[in-house]
């Protein structure tokens, strides 16, 4: 008896301390003020594992697929470069100002399609990463993972000429018109971009 009064206190105990360090506002939530080490090492492992646990049931196609790759282009360069950067960007003011930083894509090798599928549809929390299946079928990304695959051996001139070729941002089976026309697409390679609309969202700039 006395053993479960003890845990019972102790529990007590850490769910006040737990709660007054919440109330308190001593954490600071700023993206401009890193976490402290054991924190981070906590949350990057969870994040690991949680990934590695959901995306090992994932089957992987066929991903060399030139149209699969071109169309992967596509949605990269619009829904995804700004902050995972492209051959020949360094940075982004997306890519400074995002913590966790978002990974460079443009230099990142060998990681698992199945992952970065999950990653892509399921987003991440906390993070900035959306969950793009929300908007976005599995055969279009699965062409981004494709795309990815090939991005770290590609120079700025066939990043580009993939874009242009891709027919720009598109990933909706019901609406097969690319959302970019000649035009734009022109005009994203000289990175001067126009707005694009999705629905009822305010317009944004690729």
């Amino acid at each position: 008896m006395k053993t479960i009064i003890w845990l019972l206190g102790l529990l007590l105990f850490v769910a006040v301390g737990a709660g007054a360090f919440i109330w308190s506002g001593v954490y600071n939530v700023a993206a401009d003020d890193p976490h402290w080490p054991v924190t981070r090492l906590a949350m990057e492992k969870v994040r690991e594992r949680s990934i590695a646990a959901r995306a090992s049931g994932i089957d992987v196609p066929e991903l060399d697929d030139e149209s699969l790759i071109r169309a992967g282009a596509g949605n990269y360069d619009a829904m995804c470069a700004g902050c995972h950067l492209q051959p020949g960007v360094e940075r982004s003011e997306l890519s400074d100002g995002l913590y966790p930083s978002p990974p460079d894509l443009s230099r990142r090798r060998g990681a698992d399609p199945a992952a970065a599928f999950w990653v892509i549809k399921h987003g991440i929390k906390m993070s900035g990463m959306p969950a793009w299946g929300k908007s976005m079928q599995d055969e279009y990304i699965w062409g981004m993972v494709a795309f990815l695959r090939q991005l770290p051996d590609m120079s700025e001139v066939r990043y580009r000429e993939l874009v242009e070729a891709s027919g720009g941002h598109a990933h909706n089976p019901a609406d097969k018109t690319p959302q970019n026309d000649d035009a734009d697409a022109g005009n994203a390679a000289d990175g001067d971009a126009k707005p694009q609309n999705h629905g009822d969202a305010p317009p944004h700039d690729h």
